[in-house]
């Protein structure tokens, strides 16, 4: 369903597991960087109403998710500490061009947002499948089946608003990089690392 080119190593969730702490803590801030790319959106792109009453909720529900992380990182009497590089993002925003109409640039920032919420979504499948807590392959399950509807609104948007078959080529083209890019990571304690 996700598309993505390259599935994460399973074995991925075993080094999740035994870092779960850190886990936790990147995950809190994905989703403080999702409700950001969100409210980016809006306030970048304000003449597209669709995306603006889209990312509005989104908003909404990204920052509710982590609440429920950060209540979670509370019980378990964890410490956020400071933001880390999301080298993933870091890596995958160089793939488009800077510039060109802004139905360009919507379009180039709604395909990067809908590859970060497949790959968490892929993550996030994992972790409901593998970990031992019984809990947290709850929570996991549910947050995974947000990230899938998420990555099908930023994928059914740039679509709305850019060239559909343009879109999909990009879309694919995408999804070949990030694979490239996937090659380098699995390894470590974060959602995309």
């Amino acid at each position: 369903m996700l598309g993505l080119k390259l599935p994460t190593d399973p074995r991925w969730a075993n080094i999740a597991e035994k870092n779960i702490e850190e886990i936790l803590i990147d995950h809190a801030y994905c989703e403080q960087k999702a409700a950001s790319t969100a409210i980016s959106l809006i306030v970048s792109f304000p003449e597209y109403e669709g995306v603006v009453t889209k990312m509005t909720e989104l908003v909404q529900e990204e920052m509710s998710h982590f609440k429920m992380v950060h209540d979670l990182i509370k019980d378990k009497g964890i410490t956020m500490g400071r933001d880390r590089k999301d080298h993933y993002v870091i890596a995958l925003l160089k793939f488009f061009p800077k510039g060109g109409s802004r139905v360009t640039q919507l379009v180039h920032r709604l395909l990067y947002a809908g590859l970060i919420e497949a790959r968490s979504c892929e993550r996030f499948r994992l972790l409901s499948e593998q970990l031992e807590d019984k809990y947290l392959r709850q929570f996991y399950r549910k947050l995974m089946i947000s990230e899938a509807n998420h990555y099908t609104l930023f994928l059914k948007l740039a679509r709305k608003y850019g060239d559909e078959q343009e879109v999909n080529q990009k879309w694919q083209d995408l999804l070949e990089y990030e694979a490239g890019i996937m090659k380098n990571l699995g390894q470590h304690e974060s959602i995309h690392g």
